[in-house]
C-alpha cells in the first residue's frame, strides 16, 4: 500500500476503481499520445510529482518537449482525477509506455513509490514547485540513483538541496512559466489577489492563511480597488465567486495589477519577475522557505494592514530576485538539455563520487552548483 504523510491512501476504493473503469477511455487516448512515432534520439520521459493528479507543473514543458519529439507522460495512481480535455499525457505504473528515464520533482511517496516501480530507468530529480527546506523522509531512498539535480533558481536550490540532504551541486535552469513573460501594463487599482488551496486533498497538501487573505481582499475592495483572483489549481473556487477570477495563468494575469497580495507560495518570485510587487499573507502556521519571504515587499498577520501593504509595494533589490527567479528565457530548454546530458553522462549507476555525496548530510553553506 502507499500511504501519504497524511495517512490518505493512493491505493483505489471500490468507487474509485468505479471512476478509473469509466474514465479509462481518456486515459487510454493520453496514453496513447505518448506512444505515438517519435523522431530518432528523442527521449521518452516519465514523470512523478508530489501532487499525483496536479498536471500543472508538467504542463509548461509541453510546447519544448512537442519541439523536440520528445515524450511526457506524468505518472498518477489512477485516471479518476484526470479531465478527459487534459493537456498532459497521463498513466498509471502499470499503463506506462517504454522510456527512457524517470523524473521526480520531489521524495514524497508517490514519486518514491515511483522510482522503486522503475528501477531500471535513469533518475533525475528536478525541483518545479517549491519544497521545504528540510530532508524529507523518503530522501535517502532516491539520492543515490539521481543523476542530476536541477531547480529554478539558487535560492530554490539551495532548499531543494536541503530537502533531499544532499551537497552535491543544484543546476539552476530558470523556470519554464518565465519563458514567455508578459509585458507589463498595469490597470490603476487592481490588486491580484494570490490563492493557495484551503483544503487538502488525495492530490496535496493545503497552506493556511485563506481566512487571513479573503478578510485582507475584503479590505482592499471596500477601499475601492478592483480583485483579480489568481485561483490556484487546486482551490475551491466558490470561496472567490465574489471577486472577478482570472482565466489566465497568474504569472499572465500578474501583469494587469498594480500589486499583488497573496499566500506566498512558488508563482511568487515569478509574479515579482513580471515586475509586479507583492505582499505576503503570513498565517503563524505558514512555513515557506525564505526566498518566498525574501521576494515580498512586505509581510502582513493582520487583514488590517493589506490597504497600507498594497499601497506601498514594492520590488525586491535586483539581486534577491535573480537569486529567487533564477535565468529568465529558454528555461525549459534548458531543463531538457540538462535530462538529456545527464541521461547519456553515465552508465547504468551513478558514479562511486555521487553515490559518496548521496548520503551525506548537507552542510548549512553549501553554495548552489550552476553546472551551466
Amino acid at each position: 500500500m502507499i500511504e501519504t504523510t497524511d495517512r490518505t491512501s493512493f491505493v483505489p476504493s471500490r468507487r474509485r476503481m468505479l471512476g478509473g473503469v469509466l474514465a479509462g477511455a481518456a486515459g487510454a487516448l493520453l496514453v496513447g499520445r505518448a506512444a505515438e512515432a517519435r523522431p530518432a534520439g528523442a527521449l521518452r520521459v516519465l514523470i512523478a510529482t508530489n501532487e499525483p493528479w496536479g498536471t500543472y507543473h508538467v504542463r509548461p514543458l509541453l510546447a519544448e518537449a512537442a519541439r523536440r519529439g520528445w515524450h511526457l507522460t506524468q505518472l498518477v495512481p489512477d485516471y479518476t482525477r484526470i479531465a478527459p480535455d487534459e493537456q498532459v499525457p497521463v498513466a498509471t505504473p502499470d499503463d506506462a509506455p517504454p522510456a527512457d528515464l524517470l523524473v521526480v520533482t520531489g521524495a514524497g511517496d508517490w514519486p518514491a513509490d515511483c522510482a522503486a516501480r522503475f528501477r531500471r530507468q535513469p533518475l533525475m530529480a528536478s525541483a518545479l514547485a517549491y519544497q521545504q527546506p528540510a530532508e524529507a523522509p523518503r530522501a535517502r531512498e532516491l539520492r543515490p540513483r539521481a543523476r542530476l539535480f536541477t531547480a529554478s533558481s539558487p535560492a530554490e536550490g539551495r532548499a531543494f538541496g536541503r530537502y533531499f540532504g544532499t551537497r552535491r551541486p543544484i543546476r539552476a535552469v530558470g523556470s519554464p512559466q518565465t519563458d514567455n513573460l508578459p509585458p507589463r501594463r498595469p490597470e490603476p487599482g487592481l490588486v491580484l489577489v494570490l490563492t493557495s488551496v484551503t483544503h487538502p486533498d488525495e492530490t496535496g497538501d493545503a497552506a493556511p492563511g485563506t481566512e487571513l487573505l479573503l478578510a485582507g481582499a475584503e479590505r482592499l475592495a471596500a477601499a475601492g480597488r478592483r480583485i483579480l483572483v489568481g485561483l490556484h489549481p487546486r482551490e475551491d473556487r466558490s470561496l472567490w465567486e465574489r471577486y472577478e477570477i482570472s482565466d489566465v495563468p497568474s504569472v499572465e494575469a500578474s501583469a494587469r495589477a498594480e500589486a499583488a497580495i497573496g499566500i506566498p507560495g512558488t508563482v511568487f518570485p515569478l509574479v515579482a519577475a513580471v515586475g509586479t510587487p507583492l505582499v505576503g499573507c503570513t498565517d503563524p502556521e505558514l512555513t515557506v522557505p525564505g526566498y518566498l519571504l525574501d521576494v515580498c515587499s512586505s509581510t502582513i498577520d493582520d487583514p488590517a494592514e493589506a490597504v497600507a501593504a498594497v499601497d506601498s509595494a514594492e520590488l525586491p533589490d535586483p539581486d534577491v530576485l535573480a537569486d529567487a527567479v533564477g535565468p529568465i528565457g529558454g528555461s525549459a530548454a534548458r531543463l531538457l538539455d540538462a535530462w538529456r546530458e545527464r541521461h547519456g553522462a553515465y552508465g547504468a549507476s551513478v558514479t562511486t563520487e555521487h553515490a559518496a555525496y548521496a548520503d551525506s548530510p548537507i552542510s548549512m553553506t553549501s553554495e548552489v552548483g550552476s553546472a551551466m
